[in-house]
This record gives C-alpha cells, structure tokens and sequence, in this order.
C-alpha cells in the first residue's frame, strides 16, 4: 500500500480524500472494500520515514483544513526502484494493477512495458517449476504442489495478457487513445 500512495503522489501532491478516491476508481467496485482510515495511516507512516511531506491547506468555508501530501526526493526514488521491481507472484494482484494505473497517470512508466517485464517473470518461473515438477525423483505429495504452482502461474500469465490487451490502443493516463 505504501508504495501505492507514493506512486499516486507522483503525478502531483494530494489530500489523503483525493488519494482515496483515485484508488476506489482504480479498483472499482472491489475499491468498496477498502478501509478509509488505511490511506491516513499510510500517509502518517511514509511522512514518519521521510518520503512525503505535508502542509496545512485552507479548506472551503464550509469545509476544514486539509493536510497536502508531497514525495520527497527519497520517496521519488522509491517510486522508480517500485516499478521496476518484478516480484511474481504475489498473492494479491490489486498491487499490480495499482501500480499499472499509478504509472499511467503520473506517466511514471508505460503500462505495457511493466505488464512485460512481470510476464517475463513468471514465464521463467513457470518454467523452473515445470521442470521441478518433470524429476522423477519428486515426492508425489510434493508433486501435488508443484502442479499447483504451474497451474497459478499459467493462469496469472492469463490475466497479464489481459493486462496487456487493455493497456494496448490507451494512452498513458489509461484513456483510449483517439483514432
């Protein structure tokens, strides 16, 4: 999560609501499920460790105060060193979908390029699995497991296909690219 907010925060600073709002689109309906105060706590942890900082912003009349968000020069470098991390697989790929729209809207990085260097990934640990899973020599339980593996990451270079067909024919910001 924290890696989240701070590639959210490079596109440009932001309130802990406007940071909220952006990733309940970005993950629609399954954004519902996520924990207001989460986004607060993050900001509280990432300005502790000196990758943001934050000023008082006057609010509306009707409307409070609010705390303004900014990445440090450290937290910057920890935006890029995160995406070109290629750590597969994880067992929630909301982080990875966060970080294909997080790239897109700060144009960090291009989407494809990411969903590329992440199925290079797993193609080279589905083949590693799939010939520990070809030794005789594998306890049959142990073999069990190994199928498991294959079939996950067969399926996750699925959905990264997926990936790769939505982000294709958009502009960087996630938007269709006019004709």
């Amino acid at each position: 999560m924290q890696d989240v907010v701070l590639a959210m925060l490079a596109k440009e600073p932001a309130h802990g609501y406007e940071l909220r709002s952006r990733m309940r689109d970005a993950l629609g309906p399954l954004g519902d499920a996520m924990n207001a105060g989460q986004i607060y706590v993050t900001l509280a942890r990432l300005t502790k460790a000196g990758l943001v900082t934050s000023e008082r912003a006057a609010g509306l009349p009707d409307r409070p105060d609010r705390r303004v968000y900014a990445l440090t020069p450290a937290g910057q470098q920890r935006v890029g060193a995160w995406l070109t991390e290629v750590s597969w697989p994880k067992p929630d790929l909301t982080e990875f979908h966060l970080k294909l729209v997080a790239a897109a809207a700060a144009r960090l990085a291009d989407p494809v390029a990411l969903v590329d260097a992440q199925r290079r990934e797993v193609l080279r640990r589905l083949r590693d699995a799939q010939r520990a899973a070809l030794d005789r020599s594998v306890d049959p339980v142990a073999g069990l497991l190994l199928e498991g593996v294959v079939l996950r990451l067969r399926a996750d270079l699925e959905w990264l296909e997926a990936c790769e067909r939505m982000w294709t024919g958009r502009d960087r910001t996630g938007w269709r690219a006019e004709a």
